[in-house]
């Protein structure tokens, strides 16, 4: 974040004293928003840049004719630079912290009654922990019962932690960061409220050149969200394939199915046994289906290619899922290897359809056609014949090595889905939440990423939307049913409505997202 503050000051013209003034100002339009009712807020403030951006919020906040206290946890001539200049402009009289014992004065206990605390005191460049007179304000907002807003992190935190940690660190039931999120505002579980990620000012260039992992948001796939041609037909979206079930996982399949057609596809297919076929035919009259040869446990059979049947079925095809519900039989394990090797098509592959390359990911290559792989981290530790801990310690960095050296998609599903592509380049989701670990919910995800690649080429964009609105609808049915009672079918129904919130995101200043 220091070299894209830099790199936008010195090759884009940007004064950096703009960058912080629209910081603080957009922590004032967040809580302002979030806050209607709020007449009071104390702002804490260290003597660095996130001191600054407090500073401005301060200054912003009186504008508005909200009362507003500071509490400068150090001495005025101590300030520096950009955090100097903003303190100048502030216009409020700050209330002037310099040892633990005054931090327990009547002054401070009423500042702290205000409707909302603003945490400015250390922002993403501290390297915990922390310690002295802030170690002592972070106890005092923790100490505190109204809601904490934190400025770009909650003091104390370590920005580059990649999962939870330990430090001591402020509470904070929400976040505004600037630009971009950094590690641990995705994986380190911050806040239980929104964390809001504000654009002040660095060009997209900038951004670009400096960051080597990117947070899927909508505008990364825009072109799904835009209004479809007046002479479009169902041809023009693409004729999506889907292969598997088994007796018993019927389910599976036609979720998937079902999935595509959602997702904008103009055609889907669902290819399966010929004794579950019924079931699938009977879930939902927009899906086509084609039968398939089966082995005596009612799944599908290498004995599918004969008389040509499979290079029939794949005519005309876009894109196909192979695995949802196909099981685990030999004779199935079979007909998976095979079509792998054979098939030209883009090719997804889920589920068993994963299982079946158990220690065998040499096998999973995308050098003859794009290969995206979705993967729980069960299953990626049984491809790569390693324990699911061993996945859970380094996910983005796993994930980006098998990509590269497959030369496929891999989404690797979980809290925070990672997606890597076959260039290297990492992306991560952050909607999605626990209700979402439920049976079939990878299922939809499947369907819905060979509905999008059905009508497009570009198989990365494919990918990221398909992530990030598989989450969202997930999200949307949280609202509608609770965490505890959410299932696979909740997620397919809200997946219009998750493209109905995503294009509305397009027209808003930056992104929000819950931890």
């Amino acid at each position: 974040m220091r070299d894209i503050d830099r790199v936008t000051t010195e090759e884009h013209g940007v004064p950096s004293l703009t960058l912080m003034e629209n910081a603080g100002t957009a922590v004032v339009r967040f809580v302002m928003a979030m806050f209607k009712r709020a007449r009071r807020v104390t702002i804490l403030c260290g003597k660095g840049n996130n001191g600054g951006d407090g500073f401005v919020a301060a200054r912003k906040f009186g504008d508005e004719g909200i009362r507003t206290t500071v509490i400068l946890l150090a001495e005025p001539s101590e300030l520096k630079g950009d955090a100097a200049a903003m303190f100048a402009r502030m216009g409020e009289t700050p209330i002037v912290v310099k040892s633990a014992e005054e931090l327990k004065s009547e002054a401070l206990a009423e500042a702290m009654k205000a409707d909302v605390i603003v945490d400015a005191i250390l922002g993403t460049g501290f390297h915990p922990p922390a310690s002295g007179l802030y170690a002592d304000a972070i106890a005092l907002i923790n100490r505190s019962r109204k809601p904490v807003v934190a400025v770009d992190i909650p003091s104390g935190a370590d920005a580059d932690a990649a999962e939870p940690s330990s430090v001591v660190r402020a509470k904070a039931d929400y976040v505004v960061t600037f630009t971009a999120p950094r590690p641990a505002h995705i994986f380190g579980a911050l806040t239980k409220g929104d964390t809001m990620v504000a654009p002040i000012g660095s060009p997209e260039a900038a951004i670009q050149s400096e960051l080597n992992a990117h947070m899927i948001t909508p505008r990364d796939f825009a072109t799904f969200l835009a209004d479809r041609d007046p002479e479009a037909h169902k041809g023009t979206y693409g004729h999506a394939l889907i292969i598997g079930g088994s007796v018993g996982k019927s389910g599976a399949v036609a979720m998937a199915g079902l999935a595509a057609l959602r997702s904008g596809a103009g055609l889907s297919t669902v290819a399966t046994p010929r004794s579950v076929l019924p079931v699938v035919a009977g879930y939902t009259p927009e899906i086509m289906t084609e039968p398939l040869a089966e082995t005596e446990v009612g799944s599908i059979s290498p004995l599918a290619y004969g008389y040509g049947r499979i290079e029939a079925i794949l005519e005309g095809k876009r894109v196909v899922a192979l695995g949802p519900g196909i099981g685990r039989n030999p004779q199935t394990v079979e007909f998976i290897h095979t079509f792998m090797l054979d098939c030209k098509a883009p090719l997804v592959i889920d589920a068993d359809g994963l299982n079946a390359f158990e220690g065998a990911a040499r096998k999973l290559l995308g050098k003859n056609r794009p290969l995206v792989l979705t993967p729980h981290p069960g299953e990626m530790a049984r491809i790569l014949d390693v324990h699911t801990s061993e996945i859970q310690k380094d996910r983005i960095q796993i994930a980006k090595e098998f990509a590269t050296r497959q030369q496929c998609y891999l989404v690797l599903k979980g809290h925070r889905t990672i997606v890597a592509l076959p260039d290297g380049a990492v992306w991560v989701n952050v909607t999605g939440n626990p209700g979402m670990a439920s049976g079939g919910s990878g299922d939809v995800l499947t369907g819905m990423i060979a509905g999008l690649m059905a009508q497009t080429e570009d198989v990365a964009t494919a990918v990221l939307a398909a992530v990030y609105l598989h989450g969202l609808a997930g999200d949307i049915a949280r609202e509608k049913v609770g965490e505890a009672s959410l299932i696979a079918g909740d997620i397919l129904a809200n997946i219009p409505e998750a493209f109905k919130r995503a294009k509305m995101s397009l027209a808003q200043k930056g992104f929000t997202f819950h931890a």
